[in-house]
C-alpha cells in the first residue's frame, strides 16, 4: 500500500509528467552539443579555435540590433522549411523536397503578378499568395499521391522531385519566362512597387516573419487540438490499426503532404514578394535542405520550430563574419549543418532506451531490485 500511495502522490506524477517531456528535450540537446564537439575537433585540426567562432555566431547573429534583424530575416522562410518536414512527419513521412516547392511557389508568385499590375496591390500579393501555396501544395501533394497509391518512397521521391523542380525553374527563368532587361543576372519581369511587402512595424522584417510564426501555431492546432490531427497521429503510428478504425489513410497522406507543401511555397512567396522583387536564381538559397534540420531537432513539433529557426538563422547569419574573420570557406557552416545533422539522426535512435524517461518502467525497475 505505501508504494501505491507514493506512486499516485502529487510528487510522483508530476514527476512521470516531467520524465516523460524531458526526453524530447535532452536527447537534441546532447546531440546538438554532439555535434557542436565534433566541429570543435574539426576546427582545432584546422588550426582555429573553437571559442573564436562561438564569439563571432553571436556577434554576427544576435550580438546587435542590425545582426537579430537579419538572424530574424533569415528564420523566417526556415519556418515554412520547417513547417514542410513537420506536417508530413506525423504521418511517419520524411519529406526533403521543400527546396523544390520554395524556389516554385516564388515562381509562380512572380509569374503572376504582372498580368495582374491593374488591380488594387491587395489582391495581386493575395494572388501571388494564392498562386505560390497552390504550385507547392501540387508538387508535393504528388508525392504523397505517389507514396498513397503507388506505394513509392516519399523521401526518394521528394528529393528527386526537388532537383526536377530547381531544374524546371531555372529553365523558365533563363528562358520563356525571362526578362530582357536582365542582363547578368537573369529573373522574371518584376512584381512591381506597388505589390512588394513592406516591414513588420518596429522590427523592420517582412511580413514572412509574423506569417510563418502564426502558421506554426495553426499546424499545432491542427495537429494536437482537432480530429483531423489526431487521425493523422493514428495513420502514422499505425497504418494498418488506421486502416481497421476505416481512417481515409490515402487521403490523410496527400493531404498533409500538400499543405507541407503549400507551406515551402509561401517562403518562396515572401521571397519574392519581400526580398527580391522577382524570381531568380536565389530562391534556391538552400532554405529547404535547412528546414529538414529545423524539423527533426523539433522533433517535428511546430510550436519548437520558431526557436530553433531563429537559431539556424543566426548561424547562417554570421556566416560572412566567419569567413572575413578566421579565414575560413563560407561553407564552413555547412559542415557545422551536416554534423548537427548526422547527430540529431544518432541520436533518434536513443529514444525510449533510457528508463528515467519512461515512469510505465520506474515500478518494474524497483520490483526487480526489491
Amino acid at each position: 500500500m505505501m508504494v501505491a500511495d507514493k506512486r499516485t502522490s502529487p510528487v510522483i506524477q508530476f514527476l512521470a509528467w516531467l520524465a516523460r517531456r524531458a526526453e524530447a528535450v535532452v536527447i537534441p540537446l546532447g546531440a546538438v552539443l554532439a555535434g557542436l564537439a565534433l566541429f570543435s575537433l574539426f576546427l582545432v585540426a584546422l588550426g582555429k579555435s573553437p571559442g573564436t567562432l562561438l564569439d563571432l555566431v553571436w556577434r554576427g547573429g544576435f550580438g546587435s540590433a542590425f545582426a537579430l534583424q537579419n538572424s530574424l530575416q533569415r528564420a523566417a522562410p526556415l519556418l515554412f522549411a520547417g513547417l514542410c518536414v513537420a506536417l508530413p512527419a506525423r504521418l511517419g513521412l520524411v519529406v526533403i523536397g521543400g527546396e523544390g516547392a520554395i524556389v516554385l511557389g516564388g515562381l509562380a508568385a512572380a509569374v503572376v503578378a504582372p498580368p495582374l499590375s491593374g488591380l488594387p496591390a491587395p489582391l495581386v500579393v493575395a494572388a501571388m499568395a494564392l498562386a505560390a501555396a497552390l504550385m507547392g501544395a501540387a508538387w508535393i501533394g504528388a508525392v504523397g499521391a505517389l507514396k498513397a497509391y503507388r506505394g513509392v518512397d516519399a523521401t526518394i521521391a521528394s528529393l528527386l522531385m526537388s532537383y526536377i523542380a530547381i531544374a524546371l525553374a531555372n529553365h523558365l527563368i533563363e528562358g520563356p519566362l525571362r526578362d530582357p532587361t536582365s542582363l547578368n543576372k537573369p529573373s522574371t519581369l518584376p512584381v512591381g512597387a506597388a505589390n512588394m511587402l513592406g516591414p513588420m512595424p518596429g522590427i523592420g522584417v517582412h511580413w514572412g516573419l509574423g506569417v510563418g510564426v502564426l502558421a506554426c501555431l495553426a499546424a499545432w492546432l491542427l495537429m494536437e487540438r482537432t480530429t483531423l490531427g489526431f487521425s493523422a497521429r493514428i495513420a502514422g503510428g499505425n497504418v494498418r490499426a488506421a486502416q481497421i478504425q476505416g481512417l481515409p489513410v490515402r487521403r490523410l497522406v496527400v493531404g498533409f503532404t500538400a499543405l507541407g507543401g503549400a507551406a515551402a511555397a509561401l517562403a518562396g512567396f515572401f521571397e519574392v514578394a519581400a526580398v527580391q522583387g522577382n524570381a531568380n536564381a536565389t530562391l534556391a538559397a538552400g532554405y529547404g535542405f535547412t528546414g529538414i534540420l529545423i524539423a527533426f531537432l523539433a522533433r517535428h513539433n511546430p510550436l519548437a520550430i520558431p526557436p530553433i529557426a531563429l537559431a539556424l538563422g543566426g548561424l547562417e547569419a554570421s556566416s560572412g563574419l566567419i569567413q572575413r574573420r578566421m579565414q575560413l570557406p563560407d561553407a564552413t557552416i555547412l559542415v557545422l549543418e551536416g554534423l548537427l545533422f548526422l547527430c540529431v539522426l544518432v541520436g533518434e535512435t536513443a529514444y525510449g532506451r533510457f528508463k528515467i524517461f519512461s515512469p510505465h518502467l520506474w515500478a518494474s525497475k524497483k520490483a526487480a531490485t526489491a
